[in-house]
């Protein structure tokens, strides 16, 4: 199977996706799913760039090249469409992540492997980085539902996680996952709404040992950023690089880290 592309990763009107009319035009559901398909990153686009609140649906079809009648076909309306985008894009990430998991021997080198992945395709596709971490704040409470759904799998990461001390027993071990995940979330934010997007790779080793300094201490957790060879994972999300993506590209390889270009 050809890899998925995380929506944003390409432009809504993409002339390889142009639905061709005429006696041997496609059937109605392939039609349909193309249609879906650009509405996703025609969404992602012009939410990143005017805000969800401003965006409209006139907006986001323009972006997808689709008509009114066809996005209504598909979506109840922008939130509907907001939230199935969503729901799409998080799959997608969360596939990456699992990918690189399975990468590693040992549990740090897990956790390591899966927030890399996380970090290296939010900076490789901003305009979804925005739109999913920052812009979603301004949906509402299905929106809000869904996020939650989404920071629950990352407890997948800790399910294999040293249990503490017994001296430590008046310490929740599901309320100090929720902890650490929450604090995970909250940095990514904030560089997201700073626009700091070429910076979120260098979050590596912090965002390594905070999660795992409560189960390991200070000493392994110090240890397990640099430990394990990092694959060079390549995510199959991201549009073919400019010159200066390139640029930063190669220095990320350099520094070992999943350089994600190519769809």
């Amino acid at each position: 199977m050809p890899p998925i592309p995380l929506p944003g990763a390409r432009a809504g009107r993409d002339p390889a996706r142009a639905i061709k009319r005429g006696p041997r035009r496609l059937p109605p559901e392939v039609v349909a799913a193309t249609q879906r398909d650009r509405l996703y990153d025609g969404l992602v686009h012009t939410v990143a760039r005017k805000g969800y609140v401003n965006a409209r649906v006139s907006d986001i079809c323009l972006a997808a090249g689709v008509t009114r009648p066809a996005f209504y076909a598909l979506f109840a309306g922008k939130e509907d469409a907001f939230i199935a985008t969503y729901r799409h894009g998080t799959d997608v990430l969360w596939s990456l992540m699992m990918q690189a998991r399975d990468t590693a021997t040992s549990w740090p080198d897990a956790v390591r492997s899966g927030i890399r992945a996380l970090l290296n395709t939010l900076a490789g596709v901003p305009s979804f980085a925005t739109m999913a971490i920052v812009e979603i704040d301004m949906v509402g409470p299905s929106a809000r539902d869904e996020r939650e759904r989404l920071l629950r799998r990352f407890d997948q990461f800790w399910a294999i996680a040293p249990r503490l001390a017994p001296d430590d027993s008046m310490v929740d071990h599901d309320d100090l996952v929720s902890s650490v995940v929450g604090g995970l979330y909250a940095t990514i934010h904030r560089h997201v709404a700073a626009g700091n997007f070429a910076g979120l790779p260098d979050l590596l080793p912090t965002l390594t040992y905070s999660p795992l300094v409560p189960f390991l201490g200070p000493i392994d957790a110090a240890a397990a950023i640099y430990s394990g060879a990092d694959p060079d994972l390549v995510a199959p999300c991201v549009p073919t690089a400019t010159p200066a993506a390139d640029a930063r590209g190669e220095k990320g390889r350099q520094r070992g880290r999943i350089v994600p270009t190519g769809v």
